[in-house]
């Protein structure tokens, strides 16, 4: 590729991000534009904040791996991609998402024993039992049936409560804040007012678990950090209100697209059912394939940087285009093609670095446990509609669908 002069601050490229997916099935044809260099200044057209832009899996990761790049949400010059360009800083401190270096690495260093592969090998036999339990349900229901109300999004929603220590009664509650705040489209105020009603919710489940302990993860990190000396409530609720909208929303998604993709290639699908062995490589194809999280990869620098070709300077704003990455022909040849024998876990669907996806094995094994179970169970699945005529969640933080109508 022809490499160019570095980008004009004077100048910079006007730019509408998000760029909407004219196709589910690959990145927004926008991107075609930043392929031409390593890294691109601009102006985004709904705020006016100037950012760069990184398209290439190389620099992305040596980006999300420089602790000279800040996850600080609420720095001046973090890039907002909501409708009315504005951040509200929260009552409580940050959580993981949004720490830096020194605080990060503790905090995380403390929940992740929660989620190691041996402690999901273990939350497996009831995995298994929750998706038999929904799929029951939906075979004994009409159809046509929509998937992600029947399973992609109570599954997910029901394991995360469950580890968690919330009361899956509440589910419609803590699903329709959590809609609500992803979607871009949501106002400032609409934001704050769903951002209080969790906090206070999760405040209060807290503060039941400091008196009456259980056997799930809120406890276990109370009971923790007594021990340690160093226990804050609102951090715990911080934490909870991050694990509780990542851990459903994410893989709820991701379950209803890879159905799409697998119906949609039926080649892929016959050789998972007929070797269920390759399901987890599949799960790694589909992950790459869609990036539904595509901006969970934006910084902000904090002290001058060297990258990509060009120099970032301290408070300056970077859109790491992990979809565009994760499309580099570079690395992933022939990147539009669903190919399930790529072994390409080298993706960033799930980030790099020290913020990469604390419930990465979790999600892994829900999706794989869900696309066995369904396709062997329900042979003859297939959409009830076309694939254009699919609401997909051009809106929000977390692509998707809103709902999947299926038959069989």
């Amino acid at each position: 590729m022809t490499e160019v002069a570095q980008p004009s601050r004077t100048q910079p490229e006007q730019a509408a991000f998000p760029m909407k997916r004219t196709c589910p099935f690959a990145p927004p044809p926008g991107y075609d534009r930043f392929r031409d260099a390593r890294a691109h200044y601009v102006e985004l057209e709904h705020t006016g904040q100037r950012a760069w832009v990184l398209n290439r899996h190389e620099d992305l990761r040596a980006m999300l791996n420089d602790p000279r790049f800040s996850s600080d949400r609420f720095n001046p010059g973090f890039p907002v991609l909501f409708k009315d360009g504005q951040q509200r800083r929260p009552r409580l401190r940050p959580s993981l998402i949004a720490m830096d270096a020194p605080e990060h690495g503790p905090a995380r260093r403390s929940v992740v024993g929660e989620f190691t592969v041996k402690r999901m090998k273990a939350l497996q036999p009831r995995i298994q039992e929750i998706v038999d339990q929904h799929i029951d349900a939906m075979l004994a229901g009409d159809k046509p049936a929509d998937l992600v109300s029947a399973l992609s999004l109570p599954v997910p929603s029901l394991v995360i409560c469950e580890q968690l220590g919330v009361p899956y009664a509440d589910h419609d509650f803590f699903q329709q804040h959590s809609s609500r705040l992803l979607n871009r489209e949501t106002g400032f105020e609409e934001r704050g007012k769903s951002v209080e009603a969790m906090q206070n919710y999760l405040s209060d489940l807290v503060s039941t678990k400091e008196t009456a302990p259980a056997d799930d993860l809120l406890s276990r990190q109370i009971a923790k950090k007594r021990e340690e000396g160093d226990y804050d409530h609102d951090d715990l609720v911080s934490l909870a209100f991050l694990l509780l909208i990542a851990g459903h929303e994410t893989t709820a998604n991701m379950i209803s697209l890879g159905t799409v993709a697998l119906l949609e290639n039926p080649a892929a699908l016959a050789a998972i059912k007929q070797d269920p062995g390759k399901t987890l490589d599949a799960v790694e194809e589909l992950l790459r394939y869609f990036t539904i999280a595509e901006f969970a990869t934006t910084r902000v620098a904090v002290e001058d940087v060297d990258i990509a070709g060009v120099t970032i300077k301290a408070g300056e704003g970077v859109l790491g285009l992990s979809y565009a990455a994760n499309f580099d022909p570079d690395v992933f040849p022939e990147p539009e093609q669903l190919d399930i024998t790529r072994g390409g876990r080298h993706h960033v669907a799930f980030g790099f670095g020290a913020h990469q996806c604390l419930g990465q094995n979790l999600a892994r094994m829900e999706l794989q446990i869900v696309f066995d179970t369904l396709f062997r169970r329900i042979p003859t699945l297939r959409l009830a509609a076309p694939v254009d005529q699919l609401p997909f969640k051009h809106d929000s933080g977390v692509f998707g669908l809103y709902c999947l109508p299926v038959t069989w």
